[in-house]
């Protein structure tokens, strides 16, 4: 949780939480559920109840989890979300070790990289706090649950990169979330470098350049021959790509090339959502397609183009704003697993549940969700 010192130590980590009363159901009685979004920015956690929609309380740690040599580290999650568990929980007036209905975790990486989490979570939390039912999901699909509920339809989630599910509760559909240098076309990044090297083609004379943009590298980043040896070392490239986003945003209204960067990042965004959109959504209706993530904060100039976009890739479908964020999603797994009401398909890498709730149904507790590419 966020403090005023390095290293803090789990009592005062306890004591800094960020804590936020749900307009919702504040102050109801167990038995509890927990959420958890594990991202870029740190580890959330909010603590909600199975009966009532909503957070009771929210906590909010500012340090991200670590990924090692064996993916991302269980122990590092742990170090952070049980004193911010346990807070939440004294906070309702519950026990450490009893009242956890379910937890579910929703972390970048979890497809590829959760395979610790897998592994040493499910044992780890219910010696700590008594959990017995545990969904470990994509950050993808965390998304998807806060933009679309349990309904079939298909979310983008775009901010630095851009990854695409769709679902029509039988198997998920994914596109791209393949990283900077292979994918995430038409994210953050994508649109960063595109502008950048728009930039770096008017510094060499070369067709394709915008000497507006070239302005904007120069106020940001200093001289355009110094960007590479200022953008290379960095670890954090796809970052400081993407903080070149927005500028690309402010020159499109009066430049040409910005213009069309934005365009061909919108041509990519509805791309990416036609090939996960299921035929049909709920009750035989148009797909629901929800947008999320930072990205679309850039409005008008990225948004005109991908309405555009959207209508001619993509007509079966309605575009909706998102209901919720990935933490909102993780509470609402955490709630349906709880229920025995999980209706989003399971799959071993993108929603994996482990262990049997007091209320499941055992007829729905199969690892049975596919993925398609």
């Amino acid at each position: 949780m966020t403090t005023g010192t390095d290293t803090p130590s789990k009592a005062t980590e306890a004591q800094g939480a960020t804590r936020a009363k749900a307009t919702t159901g504040a102050g109801a009685p167990g038995p509890f559920v927990l959420g958890v979004d594990s991202g870029g920015s740190g580890l959330r956690v909010a603590l909600g109840s199975v009966d009532a929609s909503g957070a009771l309380d929210t906590a909010v740690c500012g340090e991200p989890v670590r990924t090692g040599p064996e993916g991302i580290d269980a122990g590092h999650l742990l170090e952070q979300l049980l004193p911010a568990a346990r807070h939440l929980l004294e906070g309702q007036g519950a026990r450490h070790d009893s009242g956890i209905a379910a937890v579910a975790i929703g972390a970048a990486g979890m497809a590829t990289l959760g395979g610790q989490l897998r592994a040493e979570l499910p044992a780890a939390l219910e010696r700590a706090l008594g959990v017995r039912l545990l969904a470990l999901a994509a950050d993808a699909v965390t998304a998807y649950a806060g933009a679309v509920e349990q309904r079939p339809g298909a979310v983008v989630a775009a901010g630095t990169g851009l990854i695409a599910l769709g679902t029509d509760l039988t198997r998920w559909r994914r596109v791209d979330g393949w990283g900077h240098l292979l994918g995430d076309s038409g994210g953050g990044a994508w649109i960063g470098r595109a502008g950048l090297d728009a930039a770096m083609r008017a510094y060499d004379g070369r067709r394709g350049g915008s000497a507006a943009l070239l302005a904007r590298l120069e106020a940001v980043f200093g001289p355009a021959p110094e960007l590479p040896g200022r953008l290379y070392p960095r670890t954090d490239r796809p970052a400081v790509l993407a903080s070149f986003a927005p500028e690309v945003a402010a020159c499109a209204g009066h430049d040409p090339v910005a213009a069309g960067i934005l365009r061909e990042a919108a041509a990519h965004i509805a791309a990416a959502a036609a090939a996960v959109c299921p035929e049909t959504g709920a009750d035989g209706g148009p797909c629901e397609v929800a947008l999320t993530g930072g990205l679309f904060r850039m409005g008008d100039p990225l948004l005109v183009p991908l309405r555009e976009e959207l209508s001619r890739q993509v007509p079966r479908a309605r575009a909706v704003p998102g209901s919720g964020d990935p933490l909102t999603g993780a509470l609402s797994i955490a709630r349906a697993a709880a229920d025995g009401d999980l209706r989003l398909p399971r799959h071993p890498t993108l929603l994996y549940v482990h262990g049997d709730g007091p209320r499941n149904d055992p007829d729905r507790r199969r690892q049975n969700g596919t993925v398609s590419r």
